[in-house]
């Protein structure tokens, strides 16, 4: 006998609808429990590594243009040497024409017990150089901003595939169900690319990256639409309810829809930030010694919304340093100089803030940006040297500190001059290896099957970097 009211379309139940709801359903509920272990095996439900992972959230700080390698944490006195000479290129292509050599014109001193050497620029953030491990030799494929950016954040210069972030947001799951797993803070817009830096690409849409425009301070500029002032929120939960029952019928007319579900998912998202992100994103509620050692700022302000963001279980934030490639010093390297100066001391108040919270062990940090820069000149159209530096992708620098990794230590090297990596050379899916390792999976494994192949971020290729791994 029913027990709900007749409707209509259970009269026109078709005999692939009745196998469907019938026989075949019955053989997917026993299918689960069968294909549980191979899920697991390559990490295709969310919240399950192939071992423990030291780090359980990763903070991103994406210098957006491409800093200086030989400016910062690789320094080069050869240049020094050579100042005004051409330098053997061996053929290697840059964007624009360069001319001779170009000595940094920042310092560089020894920090800590490890005695590396780092650039003026980074003085505070060198205090904490030995729980840092520098790469130096760090290789991407072309000199262009959009092609590396996407193979610095997506695994493929090519290809559309999602990004780091969505990718450990979908293999760790969500700690906090009121707010989202991966957040991207860029302040003034969207940079090169846009959303394809942080989009989710084949895996569900609800890993794509929550872009926030932090240059704003206000709660409802940082965040649209995050308190409705016409509703109540039992008549918020009403409106949601019905509308996901409306949603829910219309996705079982269909075998799948992940844009759809996505959209379900997105709606509840929306509903419960109004809680938790308003809490979240107010940094007036930190101390205020808190608030003076990041100091001031949007990237200040930036990064320690990123630590309260991380200690309510967001997985994955992404810091942007500016929209329109600010690191993309061409015509005047001192322009690194007032860049520094916005990040370098929230840098160090972060490590110093995460480990008196006793989060740094488990926090994995990333420095970097999608390439690095040549240890010559720029030459403008008439032929004539500036003061800036074109872009690198033959060799360039990263670093990464905390969960899991082995402070103090360099790894790789560029040739004397910084133009090229020669010594344990790393290509980004090593480094992406890395980050997954360090969080407990193993990228080889770590799959999700799309239009008929199983894909990875790593691709075809790449190597854990044993030796940054403490």
């Amino acid at each position: 006998m029913s027990h709900h009211a007749p409707r209509i379309e259970d009269a026109f139940l078709t005999r692939r609808d009745f196998l469907s709801r019938c026989g075949m359903g019955m053989g997917a509920v026993s299918l689960g429990p069968m294909l549980a272990p191979a899920f697991a095996d390559s990490a295709a439900l969310p919240g399950l590594t192939h071992f423990p992972g030291k780090a359980k959230r990763v903070i991103h700080f994406f210098l957006n243009g491409g800093p200086s390698h030989v400016d910062t944490f690789d320094p080069k006195p050869a240049l020094e040497k050579y100042a005004g000479a051409m330098l053997p290129t061996e053929n290697l292509r840059t964007e624009r024409k360069t001319g001779a050599a170009f000595p940094s014109p920042f310092k560089f001193q020894r920090y800590g017990q490890s005695g590396i050497e780092v650039s003026e620029l980074f003085a505070k953030t060198a205090q904490h150089i030995d729980d840092i491990a520098v790469i130096r030799s760090l290789k991407a494929k072309v000199p262009n901003h959009e092609p590396s950016l996407m193979l610095m954040n997506c695994g493929d210069q090519v290809m559309s595939r999602p990004s780091l972030g969505s990718w450990i947001n979908y293999g760790l799951g969500s700690e906090n169900q009121n707010l989202p797993g991966f957040v991207v803070m860029c302040p003034g817009g969207y940079p090169i690319k846009e959303a394809e830096n942080w989009r989710a690409g084949f895996l569900p849409g609800i890993h794509q990256g929550t872009y926030i425009n932090s240059k704003y301070s206000q709660l409802e500029k940082l965040i649209e639409n995050i308190r409705n002032r016409d509703t109540n929120r039992d008549e918020q939960r009403q409106q949601l309810d019905l509308l996901a029952a409306l949603n829910s019928e219309h996705a079982a007319q269909r075998a799948h829809d992940p844009k759809l579900e996505a959209q379900i998912q997105s709606f509840e998202l929306a509903y419960r930030m109004q809680m938790e992100a308003a809490d979240a994103f107010d940094i007036e509620k930190e101390p205020a010694h808190i608030r003076a050692m990041y100091g001031d700022g949007i990237h200040a302000r930036q990064t320690l919304i990123a630590r309260r963001l991380l200690e309510r279980g967001v997985r994955f934030v992404q810091l942007w340093h500016g929209a329109g490639q600010p690191w993309d010093n061409h015509d005047d390297i001192q322009q690194h100089a007032n860049l520094s100066r916005d990040i370098d001391q929230p840098i160090a108040a972060l490590i110093a803030d995460l480990k008196q919270r006793g989060m740094f062990e488990d926090t994995l940090i990333i420095w970097g940006g999608e390439f690095g820069r040549t240890p010559t000149v720029e030459l403008n159209a008439k032929g004539e040297p500036m003061k800036g530096r074109d872009h690198n992708p033959y060799g360039f620098s990263m670093w990464m500190a905390g969960g899991g990794v082995k402070g103090g230590t360099v790894h790789g090297a560029t040739d004397e001059f910084g133009f090229k990596a020669v010594e344990n050379v790393v290509e980004v899916h090593d480094l992406h290896a890395t980050i997954l390792h360090l969080l407990g999976f193993n990228h080889e494994r770590f799959t999700y099957r799309y239009a008929g192949r199983d894909f990875r971020l790593t691709d075809v290729s790449g190597h854990v970097i044993r030796e940054i791994v403490a």
